[in-house]
């Protein structure tokens, strides 16, 4: 890619492209701002939930250690456990959320923390 006057475009010329044109996409709560990393960032977890070798993702991403990459992973993973915190049945009358039988079954909270 190149600018207007023929030079190659440079890494802070892409983040004024993206910030020009995502600014109005920030979100005011928590004060993000969509940058370049963030498009890096949503293509490594698509890659990864559509089942891409989490080293082959390293490899594309340019990541030295393979650590760095699976922070991409633990992401993936706390939000499949928020999804089924979010679709908990509710507790019967006079039980707690505390005293539901699965929340002890350690065979089923293992296999839900491995997913």
């Amino acid at each position: 890619m190149f600018t207007a006057h023929g030079r190659p475009l440079t890494r802070s010329g892409i983040y004024k492209i993206v910030r020009r044109h995502a600014s109005g996409f920030d979100d005011p709560r928590t004060g993000r701002k969509i940058t370049p990393h963030t498009f890096r960032h949503t293509a490594a977890v698509h890659l990864l939930e559509a089942g891409v070798e989490v080293n082959v993702i390293r490899g594309w991403l340019g990541h030295a250690d393979l650590s760095t990459t699976n922070r991409y992973a633990e992401i993936n993973t706390r939000a499949k456990l928020e999804a089924l915190r979010t679709c908990e049945p509710p507790s019967p009358a006079g039980e707690s959320r505390s005293e539901l039988i699965w929340r002890s079954d350690e065979t089923l909270l293992n296999w839900l923390s491995s997913l």
